[in-house]
């Protein structure tokens, strides 16, 4: 268990993502490389792959290198929480963290996917007050679009998911949705006027058993259908929604401003968009 790349406790800016084996096949590195590079910041960005049960011996390492900041991304979102000294309002009511800042001798947990994805219905200008959404997942990306809808006063959310308790366990922390069992979905309408995937397939290849069951989607008053995923050559939830005419939207918009919204708040400086959005694309980003 040790983080990548040649980084010492001198270099001043130090980043790394936390993950698990499959850590060092995201692209954060590489993004977040080009971004201190188009800004003029020196400084290193690493994979840390952690193994199960050692995050607290991890976090050790990363405060002796005097970090600056730190992602987190599966499965370690929720599981990391206890190991922050401090944590963001939104972060305790979510459940889940995928940004870590150093203030001081203290980790503080954020979570910025909460408000990059408040960002990408903006940008989609969809108005989620008094709307009912579909939301399928119960991870941490799940946790943090029901906090937001719950926020804008969408009503009803209901969220789909293969685990009831993990589905309660959102409906209780953060205090808004339904809980809708995968099997009472298909072959019926469904009164809602968005759907967000929050999970982390989108390819049939992925879950050929989702992606049958959303094609049986019937889903007449959606006016979107937003993919928290990015890259995929076949869209099982893309296809869905042009063959029912409803507008879709990938997750590259979720990206770039989750992106931007870490960026500031690990080194105070407002990365446009654009510019994360060419960063991306040029290095065919899945997920960061």
């Amino acid at each position: 268990m040790n983080p990548t790349n040649t980084v010492t406790a001198e270099i001043e800016n130090k980043f790394f993502i936390l993950g698990d084996e499959r850590v060092s096949r995201l692209k954060s590195p590489e993004i977040f490389s080009a971004m201190m590079k188009q800004v003029g910041m020196e400084g290193t960005y690493g994979s840390f792959n952690v193994e199960s049960g050692k995050m607290r011996e991890a976090l050790n390492q990363l405060r002796y290198l005097k970090i600056t900041g730190a992602n987190v991304t599966a499965p370690y979102k929720e599981t990391i929480m206890p190991y922050m000294d401090e944590l963001s309002e939104g972060a305790m009511i979510i459940g889940s963290i995928n940004t870590i800042v150093r203030k001081g001798d203290k980790f503080k947990g954020y979570n910025t996917n909460a408000i990059g994805f408040m960002d990408a219905l903006k940008e989609a200008n969809f108005e989620a007050a008094g709307k009912s959404a579909l939301v399928f997942g119960t991870g941490g990306a799940a946790r943090a679009v029901v906090f937001i809808l719950n926020w804008v006063d969408t009503k009803p959310i209901l969220i789909a998911g293969r685990s009831r308790e993990k589905t309660l366990q959102i409906i209780r922390q953060i205090g808004g949705g339904e809980a809708c069992p995968l099997d009472t979905l298909p072959d019926r309408p469904l009164p809602v006027h968005l759907l967000v995937n929050a999970t982390s397939v989108s390819s049939p290849e992925e879950a050929p058993d989702l992606a049958e069951l959303v094609h049986r989607l019937q889903l007449p008053d959606c006016e979107l259908v937003i993919d928290l995923n990015y890259g995929r050559s076949r869209n099982f939830w893309q296809e869905m929604a042009q063959a029912n005419g409803i507008r879709f939207v990938d997750g590259l918009s979720t990206l770039i401003n989750q992106a931007r919204r870490t960026f500031a708040l690990w080194t105070g400086i407002h990365v446009e968009p654009e510019l994360i959005s060419s960063i991306i694309q040029s290095t065919s980003v899945a997920q960061i």
